[in-house]
C-alpha cells in the first residue's frame, strides 16, 4: 500500500511543479501587461519629457545590472559609453541633415559596443576592485578627450541636436511622438537583457557569478562569457545614451563624468541588484528625488538625501526596494 500511494505522489509531483510554473509565468506577463499599459497612458498625466528622461535612465540601469546582478562585475565606467553613444549620435545627426534619427542611434550604440569591447579585453582578466578600478581609470581617459576632442564641443557640449524623422516619416519634435518611440526603445533594450538572462548563456552568467572557480573546472570559457556580457551592457548603455541625446538635443560632459558611473550603482543597488525590476525602480526613486528636489529649496542638498538614503538602504534593505517587497509578500503569503 505505501509503495502504491509513493507512487501516486511520484505521479502527482510534475503536475505540481508544471502547474506553478505556469501560475508564475502568467503572473510575469500580466505584470508585463500592466506596466506596459501604464507606460502607454502615463504622458496623458505626467510630462512627457520627464518620462522619456526616466525610461533612458531606467535602461541605462538595467543594463547596468546585467553586468552587476548577474555576471559579478562592478564597473566604474559605464558613464564612457553612456557618453560615447550620446556624442556620437548628436554628431552625426548634426552634421548630416539627411541621416535620419534611428541610423544615428545606431550608430551610436555600435560605438559604445565597440568601446565596451575595448575595455573588456583590458579589464576582464581582473576581478573584485582591480577590475574596477581598471574599467574606472579608462573611463576619465575617455572623459578627458572628450574634454579635448573638437567633434565634442568641449565644456559647452554638443547643443540644438535635432531630433529628426524616425523612418523620414515621423516628426519627432512633438514630445508625444518621440515619447512613444522612447519607449519602444527600451522595450526593446528591456526584452534583449530578458532574454539574456533567462538563456543558457545567462545560466552560465550566474554560475560564474556565484562560483567562478567551479564554472573553470566544467569547461566553460569564463573570459569569453564576461567579456560577451561586458560588450553587451556597454552597448545598450550606448543605446540608451543616444536616445537621451535625442531626447533632451544635447550631449554634454556630465554623462561622461565618473558621478553618473555613480549614480548608476545607486539606482542599481537602491532597487535591488539581480533583480528584474530593481534597476526600473531604482532609476524611479532617483530620478524623480532629482527632478523634484533640484526645483525647490533643497536643491543644493540633492546628492547629500541621495546618499542618505544609499546608506539607509544598504543597511536596512541589503537586497532593495525590490528584494525587500518581495521578502515581505512571501512572508505574508506563504
Amino acid at each position: 500500500m505505501s509503495i502504491l500511494h509513493s507512487d501516486k505522489a511520484a505521479a502527482v509531483m510534475p503536475n505540481v511543479v508544471a502547474e506553478r510554473q505556469r501560475a508564475a509565468r502568467n503572473r510575469k506577463i500580466g505584470l508585463a501587461a500592466g506596466l506596459l499599459g501604464v507606460a502607454l497612458l502615463a504622458p496623458l498625466a505626467i510630462y512627457p519629457v520627464f518620462l522619456m528622461k526616466l525610461l533612458c535612465f531606467a535602461l541605462f540601469a538595467c543594463a547596468f545590472n546585467l553586468l552587476l546582478g548577474y555576471a559579478g562585475l562592478l564597473s566604474f565606467g559605464h558613464a564612457a559609453f553612456l557618453a560615447s553613444g550620446g556624442y556620437v549620435t548628436g554628431y552625426l545627426l548634426s552634421q548630416y541633415s539627411g541621416l535620419s534619427t534611428e541610423l544615428g542611434i545606431l550608430a551610436g550604440t555600435l560605438a559604445s559596443g565597440v568601446l565596451g569591447l575595448g575595455f573588456g579585453l583590458l579589464a576582464i582578466r581582473r576581478q573584485g576592485i582591480y577590475f574596477a578600478m581598471i574599467t574606472l581609470a579608462l573611463a576619465q581617459l575617455v572623459f578627458f578627450v572628450y574634454v579635448q576632442a573638437p567633434f565634442t564641443g568641449g565644456e559647452n557640449g554638443l547643443q540644438g541636436v535635432p531630433r529628426g524623422k524616425l523612418f523620414g516619416m515621423i516628426d519627432l519634435q512633438s514630445n508625444l511622438a518621440m515619447y512613444y518611440f522612447v519607449l519602444a526603445v527600451f522595450v526593446l533594450g528591456f526584452a534583449i537583457i530578458q532574454r539574456t538572462i533567462h538563456s543558457p548563456y545567462g545560466q552560465v552568467l550566474k554560475a560564474i557569478r556565484d562560483n567562478e572557480p567551479r564554472a573553470i573546472s566544467l569547461g566553460y570559457n569564463v573570459d569569453a562569457h564576461k567579456l560577451l556580457a561586458f560588450v553587451i551592457s556597454a552597448t545598450l548603455t550606448g543605446l540608451a545614451g543616444a536616445t537621451k541625446t535625442v531626447v533632451f538635443q544635447l550631449a554634454s560632459l556630465t554623462d561622461a563624468h565618473w558621478h553618473m558611473s555613480g549614480e548608476v550603482i545607486l539606482m542599481t543597488l537602491l532597487g535591488g541588484v539581480g533583480t528584474v525590476l530593481g534597476p526600473l525602480v531604482g532609476a524611479t526613486v532617483v530620478v524623480t528625488l532629482q527632478s523634484y528636489l533640484s526645483n525647490g529649496p533643497l536643491g543644493d542638498w540633492v546628492h547629500v538625501i541621495l546618499g542618505m538614503i544609499f546608506v539607509l538602504c544598504v543597511l536596512l534593505f541589503r537586497s532593495g526596494i525590490v528584494g525587500w517587497v518581495r521578502k515581505l509578500i512571501q512572508r505574508n503569503f506563504k
